[in-house]
């Protein structure tokens, strides 16, 4: 795992405590759980190279430690399906991040894969609690977390049977087991990333925040389609 701690150290070095999303994914592609694949492009040509690498459709997202929130910068452009649009998306978005953030440090753009549909978009998180340590959080994801607030707790480090009843005690637990004709999503691979995380926090007691979110749930799989990991302050 040297590979997670050069990252957490390059950033200390920088006085970073948010991790860019490529490092995140690199972290947690380390811990064997689930992401899309994901390329850094540093200028317009290396982004056609990556999108032509990693095949089309793609997606591209601004690299900046000053932009926490991509798309409320105009920093996110989906189901890019040619070498011209991923041009022009470059573009706007490197436009966009400028105009939102004059000082903003631009380091590039993340092109990743744009993946399929999904049954369900599920969350994985960690926050610290002040008295128990790591506190890991399992919901319905994407837009939902805020709005259903559907979510279980457990403190880290957690086993196999503690997963899965984190699962199967949301209210939207029905959604993940196949209804109205929907196949049920892959729950043993849900389980398996929540040890993952379980696993990751306590060896890197650094990581201070944690959030893989949307976890696109397939009846085979999944893939980590957003990752934020935030450092403590302190080393």
């Amino acid at each position: 795992m040297n590979e997670v701690k050069e990252i957490i150290e390059k950033a200390r070095m920088e006085n970073r405590t948010y991790l860019l999303e490529n490092e995140a994914k690199t972290i947690i592609r380390a811990y064997g759980i689930p992401v899309t694949k994901f390329e850094v492009a540093r200028n317009i040509d290396e982004a056609v190279e990556c999108a032509e690498k990693i095949g089309y459709p793609v997606v591209l997202k601004i690299l900046s430690p000053d932009i926490i929130h991509k798309s409320d910068a105009g920093g996110v452009k989906v189901n890019l399906k040619s070498d011209e649009e991923v041009k022009k998306a470059y573009k706007e978005i490197i436009e966009n991040v400028k105009k939102y953030k004059a000082n903003a440090r631009i380091i590039g753009v993340l092109v990743q894969e744009y993946a399929p549909e999904p049954i369900a978009e599920v969350i994985v998180g960690m926050t610290k609690d002040p008295q128990f340590g790591p506190a890991i959080m399992f919901g319905l994801g994407g837009i939902f977390v805020e709005v259903f607030k559907d979510v279980s707790f457990r403190i880290a480090p957690l086993t196999e049977y503690d997963a899965r009843e984190m699962i199967t005690e949301i209210k939207s637990y029905p959604i993940l087991t196949g209804i109205r004709g929907r196949p049920p999503v892959d729950i043993d691979k849900l389980v398996d990333i929540i040890l993952k995380v379980s696993k990751l926090v306590i060896e890197h007691p650094e990581i201070d925040q944690l959030d893989l979110n949307p976890i696109f749930a397939y009846d085979k799989g999944a893939k980590t389609v957003d990752a934020r990991i935030i450092l403590s302050s302190s080393s």
